[in-house]
């Protein structure tokens, strides 16, 4: 799409919704939007948002906000909102492994060099997704690397039954009366099965759960009256171990049993290769469906493979997760190209409850997923210590060796939570740990989950947690600022429901939270704020947390908000 067009189209629907400044934007052509008399306009005479930041005073300061990178692909709405009025760009989990990793490890980047060609051209800044997390990993790419190793394994015989040499049937039968044959020829007895039985020809023995069984047996099949062979094929379907033999489903997802074909005329022999099921506690194999025909068995044999894999070692573990975050980082980095230069480098590892030692957290560690921290260990460090020291490495090295500059590259840890004390001494704690072991951690991002009350105290967590920010020495940007409005019983007040005065209320939170950050945290160490949500969520009916509301008409506004960033950020 023609940007200045776009553009143009936008002033006109949204009343002087934007104000340009990137320098694709500035040339509008001499276009003026003109105001839609039927609904009030306010705060079109206010520039955008990132013009208010005094950069000689506040020279690191940047507000940013978030998109979704293929919404910030499209360059259509969402983007040119958010890259006139903001100084920065975050794209969250947009671009984790899960999305981007394949089961095989095959990596696919487009989206980001797509991204990143654009800001190259217009000039915006990055700050780049977690690197490593919890969250958003490729599960199915871990499963496979980490999967047993194959190993070689032999047969082992479980059970040999002779009928030819037995003088009474002791198994069991569900239906029918099987009972040995004597000299039914001339190589002996045979067990006897009548038309329509369910028989246990095997049973009882001991079952490796994770085997695969081969049972074969011999048989024959007769008339029912005359000892004289049939003229057509009969038909069984055998069930081991609780586990029907099947060729699969059908299309309402019932089992279809295999056929075994037991042809006229003289012995043959059944193989049945099959894996107990999962109920099942003793092995045995339950033949049924002879309708034509009665069967003589002589003899049955069974064994089973064990699983032919075996967990990989712990050294084995190590060695892997270490492959893949390095084969990560490498690909991240390749589509990267040294463009952003300030990531998250670990995201929200902290535990909510498990502590390592008393009050402070442990990280998160998991049994049934791959997180990094459980495998890096070595000798005399846990995979926790290490965590932070071994992934800033692979990170830092894999931006140099694609174009980057060290001494630009910043790396963030971020943490939600982090007005509890606790979780704010857990994070420094595991910061200090990892820097002891050598890691590059440059500050700290703050994910925030602001609520404003009614007749509250709004204002005592909010500078507690910025004067504790500030004496980690770190540089520090506070992330998902968004704040929520409650009024005085507790209930949610939403975007559609909102006053006037609520709003007010609101934006001015919004101002106290910016004005307590630049004052409280040294210029020096100030990495600036990012917007989660630019427009109230939901259309209009979610919670009133943007600087745009929803008009009457579908258009967006500028709201009370919008000021108050634009006020806060002056100084006023």
């Amino acid at each position: 799409m023609n940007m200045k067009k776009m553009i143009k189209g936008l002033f006109a629907v949204s009343g002087l919704l934007l104000a340009v400044s990137c320098a694709d934007y500035n040339d509008l052509g001499g276009f003026k939007a003109d105001p839609d008399p039927s609904y009030n306009l306010e705060y079109t005479d206010l520039n955008a948002v990132k013009s208010y930041i005094n950069k000689t005073d506040c020279p690191n300061m940047t507000i940013d906000a978030a998109i979704r990178l293929k919404e910030f692909n499209k360059q259509a709405f969402d983007h040119a909102v958010t890259i006139t009025n903001f100084d920065g760009v975050a794209f969250g989990y947009s671009f984790m492994p899960a999305a981007y990793v394949s089961r095989k490890g095959y990596m696919n980047f487009m989206d980001l060099k797509e991204a990143l060609s654009h800001i190259s051209e217009i000039d915006c800044n990055v700050h780049g997704s977690p690197i490593f997390a919890n969250e958003q990993q490729s599960d199915e790419w871990f499963s496979a690397l980490t999967a047993p190793v194959e190993i070689q394994v032999l047969p082992i015989n479980d059970v040999d039954i002779d009928y030819s040499t037995a003088e009474t049937f002791t198994g069991t039968s569900l239906r029918g009366k099987p009972a040995i044959e004597k000299d039914m020829d001339s190589k002996g007895n045979a067990l006897r099965i009548p038309k329509k039985s369910e028989v246990y020809i095997v049973e009882g023995f001991d079952l490796d759960p994770q085997g695969f069984y081969t049972i074969t047996f011999t048989v024959r099949a007769y008339k029912d009256t005359k000892k004289t062979e049939m003229d057509k094929d009969e038909n069984i379907w055998c069930t081991f171990a609780d586990s029907l033999v099947n060729t699969g489903k059908d299309k309402d997802g019932k089992l279809i049993p295999k056929n075994f074909t037991i042809r006229p005329g003289g012995w043959q022999t059944v193989k049945v290769e099959w894996v107990p099921g999962k109920t099942a506690t003793k092995g045995y194999l339950l033949i049924e469906g002879n309708l034509n025909a009665v069967l003589y068995i002589r003899n049955v044999h069974v064994e089973h493979k064990p699983d032919n894999h075996r967990p990989q070692t712990k050294q084995e573990m190590n060695d892997t997760i270490r492959y893949a975050l390095n084969k990560w980082c490498d690909g991240l980095m390749e589509a990267n190209e040294g463009r952003i230069k300030s990531f998250d480098l670990i995201d929200k590892a902290l535990d909510s409850k498990a502590e390592i030692e008393p009050g402070i957290l442990d990280l998160k560690h998991s049994t049934d997923q791959i997180f990094w921290q459980d495998y890096l260990e070595d000798a005399t460090h846990t995979g926790s210590e290490l965590y932070g020291a071994i992934v800033s490495k692979a990170a830092s090295e894999a931006f140099v060796k694609y174009g980057g500059n060290a001494e630009e590259l910043k790396f963030f840890v971020s943490e939600t939570g982090l007005e509890d004390q606790k979780r704010l001494e857990s994070l420094k704690y595991w910061i200090k740990k990892w820097e002891d072991n050598g890691a590059k951690i440059d500050g700290i991002n703050a994910w925030l989950n602001l609520t404003y009350v009614e007749n509250a105290d709004n204002e005592t967590v909010v500078n507690t947690l910025l004067d504790n920010l500030a004496k980690t020495g770190k540089l520090i940007r506070l992330s998902n600022f968004d704040v929520k409005y409650q009024d005085a019983d507790g209930n949610a007040i939403m975007a559609d429901k909102i006053t006037k005065e609520q709003r007010q209320k609101l934006a001015d939170y919004h101002a106290f939270v910016i004005k307590a950050y630049m004052s409280k945290i040294p210029k020096e160490l100030q990495a600036g704020l990012c917007k989660g949500n630019i427009f109230d969520t939901s259309n209009g009916s979610g919670d009133p947390v943007g600087l745009w509301s929803k008009a009457t008409n579908g258009d967006w506004l500028r709201n009370a908000t919008y000021k108050a960033f634009c006020d806060a950020l002056s100084g006023k």
